[in-house]
Formats: structure tokens, sequence, C-alpha cells
């Protein structure tokens, strides 16, 4: 069998497209959107080369429009996992056996199918279901997702060009072998790259997976599914599957097969899944992977030195950017009271300036939440505050789920460091900011760094290097991801890894090449050319 030296393409992140009236790529994901609004999609589970339709199916609705149904999913019961699993075995036979340039081929397919065919459907189906508009669907859908898996093909060549050094008369090689078992892959709602990379990453690497997409994400997972199977993914390598998640977890965390997750969702979630691992550690053939980003209480920090101008627009964006439901978005935030009054009225300004419905409509600035519960947590919060004498609503505060789960972008301005907006993951357009005198900068760098359990991402404004500095030390630990002059959700695969600590995960760093040594189970293997003939040492005389 010829063999070679492979060199993958270079990795470039892909442009992101702009949208603008007249252009072509708006005319294609506005006719996509219509057809994809105007007709019904039956979701199956995927397990081996089955697509599996159970006939128990719950609706898709977009949030912006919750009587309309788009679509059906099939939810399965706990045999359905089992055989998820066994799909999933068998396939490793081959799947982690195929040379990796092959697996590359297949990923690195997928990835153009997205940059090409299908990028106006899987935004599409983003912005119907997932309520993002064009341009939240295109950085996620199709930009973050093409970088996600071109850069993974670059990564995985790197870590197995890695080896050891060798010495006179011996050939020291290293071995990046699959794990032995699936990986189980959870993912959340509010982006589609996400989703296709969790349980793209580690079958990149040889694993085999099983995958559960959010409930409120199945109708992009089903495009993802689509183009990965066009692109010659193998049947078994990934198989996606639906249920009440504490069932599906439950089966696949007690299988003696579990070798690992890759997870995103809610720190609370994480933590009940690392201690059913825990309990079932007798079970595994080896110790599990446990790789997971949770929550986040991010934050915007504003030095007195700051302009005001790149502060209230660093929030309209960080915190109001769909709907404030990235992990990424800024919630809290910090701000002198010397330049309060202009970054108020500036913000107050953009933010009334927003124009909220349908992505539909592509004026449309923001949309709704992603379902009923989102609502009413945060109907509840911003309530609270209009009543507390500790909280001033300042701008937004209405909400309607008349017609959709419309929660407008609202902020809030508190005298307590400690109120509960402020300390409180609530994962939608509700921006809590604290004024503090200028003189106490150091203290409210302490009040940063401590207010919150979480470290995901946070901000720094400042025109004063030695405060940029200082707050880059006293904040060492609070994010894992930090921002000078420009807001916390401002990130892209490969230059910048992202992932938290603290209550915020592992920091495993998705986008990156330490994401994937988490996928793997190094051999070293040491081979003697001329092997002593004789036991005794020099040293025996």
């Amino acid at each position: 069998m010829p063999k070679g030296i492979y060199n993958v393409p270079k990795a470039v992140n892909e442009p992101v497209k702009s949208y603008a009236p007249g252009s072509k790529e708006r005319e294609q994901v506005q006719a996509a959107f219509t057809a994809l609004y105007n007709t019904t999609v039956d979701v199956p589970m995927y397990i081996g080369a089955e697509e599996v339709r159970t006939g128990k199916t719950k609706d898709i609705r977009p949030p912006f429009d919750h009587k309309k149904v788009v679509g059906t999913y099939h939810e399965g019961e706990k045999q359905h996992i089992e055989q998820a699993v066994t799909a999933a075995m068998e396939a490793r036979k081959k799947w982690a056996n195929l040379s990796w340039e092959h697996r590359a081929s297949i990923f690195l397919k997928a990835a153009e199918l997205l940059a090409g065919p299908y990028r106006a459907k899987i935004n599409a189906a983003t912005m119907i279901a997932q309520a993002k508009t064009v341009h939240q669907a295109e950085i996620d859908s199709a930009c973050e997702l093409i970088d996600f898996l071109r850069f993974n093909v670059q990564f995985m060549q790197q870590i197995y060009a890695e080896q050891p050094i060798s010495s006179e008369g011996i050939w020291n090689r290293l071995e990046y072998r699959p794990l032995e078992g699936f990986v189980y892959a959870i993912t959340p709602f509010n982006f589609t790259a996400i989703s296709g990379n969790l349980p793209a990453a580690p079958a990149l690497m040889g694993n085999v997976v099983v995958w559960k997409p959010s409930a409120s994400q199945v109708y992009s997972a089903q495009v993802i599914m689509e183009v990965f199977k066009l692109a010659g993914l193998p049947a078994g390598v990934i198989n996606m599957v639906h249920g009440n998640p504490s069932m599906v977890s439950e089966t696949l965390i007690s299988s003696p097969d579990f070798a690992g997750v890759h997870f995103t969702g809610s720190t609370g979630v994480f933590n009940d899944i690392w201690m059913q691992i825990g309990q079932n550690i007798g079970k595994y053939k080896t110790y599990p992977r446990i790789v997971g980003e949770t929550g986040g209480k991010d934050f915007v920090l504003a030095h007195p030195s700051s302009i005001p101008a790149e502060v209230a627009t660093a929030l309209s964006r960080g915190a109001f950017e769909y709907q404030g439901q990235k992990c990424s978005a800024a919630s809290r935030a910090y701000i002198p009271a010397s330049i309060w009054p202009e970054v108020k009225e500036l913000l107050i300004k953009d933010i009334n300036s927003f124009k909220m419905g349908s992505p539909e409509d592509m004026s449309n600035f923001v949309s709704a939440v992603i379902h009923e519960n989102s609502f009413d947590k945060l109907a509840k919060y911003i309530d609270a505050a209009k009543a507390s004498a500790e909280a001033e609503v300042i701008v937004g505060g209405g909400y309607d789920k008349s017609v959709g789960w419309f929660i407008e972008p609202t902020v809030i301005v508190t005298t307590n460091p400690d109120y509960e907006t402020l300390t409180t993951e609530l994962f939608g357009p509700v921006l809590t900011i604290y004024v503090y005198e200028d003189a106490q900068w150091a203290e409210t760098l302490k009040l940063v760094d401590s207010t919150s359990p979480y470290a995901l991402t946070g901000a720094i404004f400042s025109q004063d290097r030695y405060a940029a500095e200082e707050a880059t030390k006293a904040l060492e630990n609070a994010a894992g991801h930090l921002y000078i002059n420009v807001q916390p959700t401002f990130v892209v695969v490969g230059p910048q890894p992202f992932v938290g600590a603290r209550a915020s995960g592992t920091n495993d760093k998705a986008g990156s090449v330490l994401n994937l040594y988490r996928w793997v189970s190094p051999r070293t293997i040491k081979e003697t050319f001329v092997p002593p003939t004789d036991y005794r040492y020099p040293f025996l005389g």
C-alpha cells in the first residue's frame, strides 16, 4: 500500500459574509429560510446505519413564533440508547484503524460543504429554531463550525508529528490511540458550532460517539448529520439520540464502554454527570476523560481612563447579541462614576434603537429567548428588580409571550455589589451594572474576582496601560478568556482558544490542540536494534 508523510491544507478562518441588502448570500439565506419555514422536518435518531423513528415525537417551534410547528423529532427509550452504544462499538472496529488522512478528508469535506452548498441551509435552520439573526447564525453555524473542522485537522497532524527523541541504537515512537470505548457528547442550544464540534473532535481522533443534542437545537443538528453523512462519515461513528436527558446520561454513563464525556451546558448538570461517573468508576475499562464548558457570569470592567463610547458599544453588543444567550455574554459590568453618565446615555440610546422580532426580518438586532422556562425565569428577575430598593431598571424591562418568548433588552443598575442579578447566571438579555467610585479601583478588582464562582470570560477597558496590567494580574483566575478593550464575546477558533475554569469548566480549550489531546491515549514504543546478550553489567567486574 502506498505511504507518505502527508501535510493537510493550512487552516484559515472562514470569512464572515455581510448579508448586506442585494448580496447573493442574503438572497440565498432568505430563500432557504422561506423554504424551511413553510415545510416540516421529521428528525429521526441516527443509530448505526438506521434512521430510527419511534413515533414518540415532540414539536419543533420557533422561539419567535411558538404557535408555528416547523418539524418534529423522535425520542428514544433506554433500549435505543443501548443500541447506540452497540452500534458505536461495532463501528469502532474499523474506524479506530482507519488511516488518519482518510478521517481528515471526511471532516475537511464537511467543512467545504458547510462553506458552500449547505451554508444557507444551516444558517436558516439556526435562525428558525434557535432564533438567531442572520449575522449571529453566520458567525456560528457557518464560520465557527467550518473553523472547528479545518483547524482540528491541522491540530491532529500537529499532535501526530510530536515524537520523542531517540538515542544511539534505539528508536522511540509515540502512538496516539483513540480511547478504549465511546465518547458521550452533550451539546447546548445556543451554538450550532459547539454542537457540531463536540462529537466531531473526538471522532476525528479515531473515537466513536453517542451524541445527544439539546432539544432546542435538533433542527440544525439534523443538518449537521446530513452534512457528515454526505461527507462520507461511516455509519455508527457518530450516533445522534434524543430522549429524557437523565435517562440518556444514566444509561451511557453506566456502560463499561464509557470512555469520556464532551459537554457544554449548565454547571449543575455537569456536576451531576461528574458524580455519576465517580459512582460508576469501578465499572469502566479505563478512567474516563471528563471535558466540559459550563456556566458563566461574564464581566466588563471599565477603568476611569476608558473611552465611554467603546464601553457602551461593548455592553450593547456583548450583553444583547443573541439575546444574551451566549456562554460569553456580558451580564455584569463595573463602571466608574466619572464616565457613567456618558456611558449610560450612549447605552440607553443604543438599546432604544434595537429592533426586535423574527430573524426573517434582517433589520432586527434581537429576537426571542429560547423557550418558555427561560422567559419565565427572566421575567421573574426583572419584576424583582423593579420592586427592589437596591436596583433600578434604566431601560427595557418589558416582556411579552403572546407570540414569541420576547424579553426586552434590559439594564439594571444596582447599589448592592451582591445584588442577585449581579451574581446569578441568568442567560438572557439582562445586564446588571454596578457604579463604583473612581478611587475604589483596587477594591473593585477584588470585587470582580470574588463575586462569581465562574471564570469563563471577562473584558477590561482602559487607556492606562499600568491599570490594564494591574487588572490582568488581579483577575488572573477570574476568566479563562480575558479581553482588553473589546466585548467578552469576540472570539474565533484557532487564534483564540476558548473555555474557562472555576465553575465554568475544565478549561480544555475548544478550538485548540489542547482539546484534541483529551481524546487520545498515547502509547510509547521503544525499539532496540541490537539487544544485549549477557545480563552482566560492567560494574559486576
